[in-house]
């Protein structure tokens, strides 16, 4: 393999000019006959969406043909819950992207849609209750032949789910997905939607199992990797040593999914502790990204830092945003949640600007075809606003970053002495703080004892 085909993307784009779309042919059991065929998969991406891999399989001895679409898209790190109150017609028309491993409920109606039973799909509210109801009644002649009660059942509750799908009632919509890649429309986009409630959580060992990782496979991965990373380090590894080294290690690109290197290191930031910045530069397709780690653990309180920008100036601040920390702008009536930028190292103007292009260029239901022209309209008058902040235009506002864990940073240009403009505040987490960080589950007395 050249250079040049091995730093393609995995998933690449579909374009009429590309002579080489890496189509890979497979020899494979035909079912119907019971002879070889031939199998052909393309991997291939939807803009704004995800990747998918194309499967078409053709039999030259007895002609069977088929053809299927897979999700290529990757677990992420923690599963989601999504929580939308429906209260009128509008409501059923939010966009919905659901993954193959999402649980659909609506508990007003005792109605839930199990993992992997459909396959993934974007459609919207109203078009997840259309499907279940044809869903239902697609046997219903049949069954009112061979079992007259049962069908009278179902008829009973595909009743419902019309009523339902009328909005007579309001119900709440709830999709729980461990792999990570649902999504719901946020109607007041770019602003906070009352309606909506997105919370991210940690998979337990039957959610790992359910979207294909398993316990046993990390820990060789784990235990290999810190092999290979003592071995690079060797035997002198002091706190000192590992300060002053640039680790590196293989991994995928976040973007097209090509094999590339991350470089890690351990550093120290003043008046504040100690982090691990990584950073990733893919070849194949020139994706950059950059992540920050506390290097010290969860701190005993959370902290919220509310800075006041009155000068161009307050735009350079140094400032870390952990993962775990969420970013508003109150003046704007806007709000990140925790993750959405994950952990980043850079300034304010810099977290600005990446929160932008996150909305913009990222946001599958806010961009292309799919967005509304009411929403393109909000979406301008709001990238105004916000690259007036950025340019320095505009001053007054305010950013503030709450951080559960205590591992977020805002720099004080006046350190050691108080900032004016800056307020620092720790508070004790809530259970709801602790139970998203993972921490009401840990024992931390007696813990080598078996409960």
């Amino acid at each position: 393999m050249s250079t040049e085909e091995h730093k393609k993307p995995v998933f690449r784009e579909l374009q009429a000019d590309d002579n080489d779309p890496e189509i890979t042919e497979i020899s494979s059991l035909c079912f119907n006959c019971g002879k070889d065929g031939m199998t052909k998969l393309l991997l291939t991406k939807i803009p704004f969406y995800k990747e998918i891999i194309l499967m078409s399989f053709e039999c030259d001895h007895c002609g069977c043909k088929n053809n299927e679409v897979q999700s290529g898209e990757k677990i992420q790190e923690k599963g989601v819950l999504i929580r939308v109150s429906v209260t009128s017609p509008i409501d059923l028309n939010r966009q919905v992207i659901k993954s193959d491993y999402a649980t659909v409920k609506i508990p007003e109606i005792e109605f839930e849609v199990p993992p992997q039973s459909k396959r993934g799909e974007i459609t919207n509210i109203e078009g997840i209750l259309s499907r279940c109801i044809a869903g239902l009644e697609q046997d219903q002649p049949v069954r009112k032949a061979l079992d007259p009660e049962s069908a009278e059942k179902i008829e009973a509750f595909i009743q419902v789910l019309i009523d339902t799908k009328k909005c007579e009632k309001p119900f709440t919509l709830i999709i729980d997905d461990p792999s990570g890649n649902s999504f719901v429309e946020n109607l007041n986009a770019p602003h906070v939607d009352p309606a909506l409630t997105i919370t991210h959580f940690e998979r337990n060992k039957e959610q790992n199992h359910l979207v294909g990782i398993y316990e046993e496979e990390l820990k060789e991965i784990k235990e290999e990797e810190e092999g290979e990373t003592d071995a690079a380090l060797g035997d002198n590894v002091t706190p000192d040593t590992l300060a002053d080294e640039v680790l590196h290690f293989g991994t995928n690109c976040p973007s097209c999914n090509a094999p590339c290197e991350t470089n890690m290191k351990l550093t120290n930031i003043p008046f504040f502790k100690e982090v691990i910045i990584m950073a990733t530069n893919c070849e194949a397709c020139g994706h950059r990204t950059n992540e920050v780690k506390s290097g010290s653990g969860i701190n005993e309180k959370g902290v919220k830092i509310t800075l006041r920008i009155t000068d161009p100036i307050d735009l350079s601040r140094d400032v870390l945003k952990s993962e775990t920390c969420s970013l508003s702008i109150p003046e704007l009536d806007f709000e990140v949640g925790a993750g959405t930028l994950g952990g980043k190292f850079t300034t304010l103007e810099g977290l600005l600007v990446a929160m932008k292009d996150q909305l913009t260029g990222q946001n599958p239901l806010m961009c292309g075809d799919s967005a509304t022209l009411a929403l393109k309209e909000r979406m301008q008058e709001f990238n105004e606003k916000l690259e007036n902040i950025i340019s320095g235009k505009t001053f007054g506002c305010r950013i503030v970053l709450d951080d559960p864990a205590g591992n977020s940073y805002l720099q004080n240009v006046y350190a050691p002495e108080a900032d004016p403009e800056m307020e620092i505040v720790y508070y004790q987490r809530t259970f709801e703080h602790n139970e998203e960080l993972g921490l009401n589950d840990m024992k931390l007395e007696d813990y080598e004892e078996n409960e």
